[in-house]
């Protein structure tokens, strides 16, 4: 079976036996936090017991990290399943993506049978989002996608072009939802947030997810962000009513305290970030200039698996929308495992 992310460890184990230096999940390089772990062997005892299906406390204590109401927060078994809930929720007819962006839009809108639109974005621009997306919102499209940083470019999309795009569907009776799953590796991340559009915006949603910052993509716990009650209920009612384990919630709620944690994953990223890219420019490979927690890069057609069988793996970009064969996405991890992939690189490409 082929998958179409990164983070396959498991197939990759079964293939060689052995375990690579994997940089195809952008998780954080620190690990599972401590006290979430130790809530998570906490949990334990009640987990013979149905989950909280409306996951109360963990939306209570969301709500004060996010600075948003307790019934503007849907919780789901990762962002993944908020995605299909969502597009189960509106049934839209035509969506509108940025190309290249994260594989399960895409994935969602055709199990509903919505027809997906594409706004290519430009090479030469760096893949940066532009007007042309915005002015790519038509009165025939019911929602829009809008990754922030975008996977895999890492760019991020300005606050005052996300608003103008989200004027403009409004005004063309579109919701828009804004993946931020990714935000919370940027030190500005509060100056980039579209929260502060929540209260006026009932056509806007925001995903969230525990995955990326806290290492937890084993635990699967994401959350949305949405103003519209009505939609609310739609998406809650779309999916099955313990999508949420009692483990999960416990451990989502640990996570918001682990803030020091948080901190030292932000603070490894901004060093070792421009380190990676640099080792991998110096290789004489193309690195897009994104800031997210992980780098786009071309390389040749072989590269990744000829890089594969050296025991690192890279993740191909070749069945994004808008890329080819010789992109490649690397996540950015510790220091001691970001030399030893150069290295491995430079063993390759020799």
């Amino acid at each position: 079976m082929k998958l179409v992310h990164g983070g396959d460890w498991a197939g990759y184990r079964a293939e060689f036996g052995r375990d690579a230096l994997d940089f195809s999940a952008n998780v954080s390089p620190l690990g599972l936090p401590a006290g979430v772990a130790a809530a998570i062997t906490a949990a334990l005892p009640m987990a013979d017991c149905y989950p909280d299906p409306l996951c109360r406390d963990l939306r209570t204590a969301l709500a004060e990290a996010e600075g948003v109401p307790a019934e503007q927060i849907l919780c789901g078994n990762g962002a993944a399943d908020l995605i299909f809930r969502l597009a189960l929720a509106l049934r839209p007819r035509r969506a509108l993506l940025p190309a290249p962006t994260f594989a399960e839009y895409a994935a969602a809108l055709d199990a509903v049978g919505c027809t997906v639109q594409r706004v290519f974005l430009q090479e030469e621009n760096d893949f940066a989002v532009t007007d042309d997306f915005v002015d790519a919102v038509t009165d025939d499209i019911d929602a829009v996608f809008l990754c922030q940083p975008n996977n895999p470019t890492g760019q991020v999309t300005p606050p005052e072009l996300v608003q103008k795009l989200l004027r403009r569907c409004a005004a063309c009776g579109a919701v828009l939802v804004v993946d931020e799953c990714f935000l919370d590796f940027l030190p500005d991340r509060d100056a980039l947030t579209a929260k502060r559009f929540l209260h006026d915006a009932s056509n806007l949603i925001i995903l969230k997810a525990f995955t990326k910052l806290y290492a937890m993509a084993g635990v699967r716990l994401g959350y949305a962000l949405c103003g519209n009650a009505a939609l609310m209920d739609k998406m809650r009612a779309a999916g099955q009513p313990w999508a949420v384990s009692s483990l999960a919630q416990a451990a989502g709620l640990a996570a918001l305290g682990e803030t020091a944690y948080a901190d030292r994953v932000r603070d490894l990223i901004a060093e070792e970030r421009p380190k990676l890219a640099a080792g991998l420019r110096a290789l004489g490979l193309y690195v897009v200039g994104g800031r997210a927690n992980y780098l786009l890069f071309q390389a040749p057609a072989d590269f990744g698996e000829t890089l594969r069988r050296r025991g690192a793996v890279v993740r191909s970009c070749a069945n994004y929308p808008g890329l080819d064969g010789s992109w490649y996405r690397t996540a950015v991890r510790t220091n001691a495992e970001n030399q030893k992939l150069l290295q491995i690189m430079g063993e390759v490409l020799a």
